[in-house]
């Protein structure tokens, strides 16, 4: 499977209110809070957002500041749009034009990734960053740009924390600053995140892909600049366009996964099944689940266990959905 084409979407979730009385406001998480439970899906805290209606949250545990994992991926994203804004790169830049050689030189192949390819995790390298000797390495970024890719870029979705912190490592490299300490006055203080912590490489890099963390209350703040199309309060941290761009249809490749929910992945998101739905997604059920045709988003923190996250979204789709008309 070519995973530069775009998959057929999977069969949309319908969004079909009730015939019964719409439910009051300050209910509307109830049902959802009730499989919660009953279902054991570790979740800690649920919030929704909507354009023109209070603030709804409820939290099963205390919000302290926790791993996001790779919802981190989505907030590296919105740097590069950020950084396209300022003219610091293109999202169509080769990499080679921002990351020097190490020595010994590139890998074979790797002067032809572009940082699209490393947003949409299709770069064709093999070092993914999971491995403990590539997390530990004390120069990532040289044993990234020195490795042989084994795919061309474009050509196959590979799921990769090694590609999005190249990402960070370019930011790095034309601003002179880690990518956390760049985007404090740029994204995190606007949005009130005053102290964020990042987990850093060896050598002192933002790891960009994983590690960021956040309380689920700053978390949702992420995901109402998400749904506004990156404004906040009358100022447009994150160009609209870009985005836009995050989840457009010519940005989602197939990654192969036989389940609906993580069959397509855009630029540092993933398409959900309910229909125009999109997503940020990380480990253990972290998600910013973005609803454009209720002008909503709904924030989970979780710590669900030997479950993937489509759970959650499941009981999301079938418990709160139906009930935001």
């Amino acid at each position: 499977m070519n995973a530069a084409d775009a998959a057929s979407p999977a069969a949309p979730v319908q969004s079909v209110a009730p015939a019964s009385r719409a439910v009051p406001e300050q209910l509307l998480l109830l049902p959802l809070r009730q499989r919660i439970i009953e279902q054991r899906l570790g979740v800690r805290a649920v919030h929704l957002h909507r354009a023109g209606h209070p603030e709804l949250s409820h939290r099963f545990a205390q919000d302290t500041s926790e791993n996001i994992y790779s919802v981190s991926k989505t907030v590296t994203a919105l740097a590069v749009g950020i950084a396209a804004d300022e003219g610091l790169l293109q999202p169509d830049d080769l990499l080679s034009d921002h990351l020097p050689a190490p020595t010994g030189g590139y890998g074979a192949g790797i002067e032809a990734v572009r940082l699209r390819h490393l947003l949409s995790m299709t770069s064709g390298s093999p070092v993914l960053g999971f491995l403990d000797e590539q997390r530990d390495h004390p120069d990532l970024t040289s044993l990234l740009l020195g490795t042989d890719l084994d795919a061309e870029p474009g050509q196959r979705w590979e799921y990769s924390n090694g590609s999005i912190f190249l990402l960070s490592r370019v930011i790095g490299e034309r601003t002179g600053q880690s990518l956390r300490d760049w985007l404090m006055p740029r994204l995190f203080e606007p949005l009130g995140i005053l102290n964020p912590q990042w987990h850093t490489t060896r050598d002192g890099h933002s790891w960009g892909a994983t590690g960021l963390h956040l309380t689920s209350g700053q978390l949702a703040r992420i995901a109402r600049l998400l749904l506004q199309r990156g404004e906040h309060e009358g100022t447009q941290l994150v160009p609209a366009a870009w985005v836009d761009a995050l989840h457009a249809e010519t940005s989602w490749v197939a990654t192969g996964d036989p389940e609906p929910e993580t069959a397509q992945y855009g630029l540092g998101v993933w398409r959900c099944t309910a229909d125009g739905a999109w997503r940020a997604d990380g480990a253990l059920g972290q998600l910013i689940i973005v609803l454009p045709a209720q002008d909503a988003v709904v924030t989970i923190t979780s710590r669900l266990e030997g479950r993937g996250a489509a759970e959650i979204l499941r009981a999301v789709w079938e418990e709160l959905l139906p009930l935001l008309r």
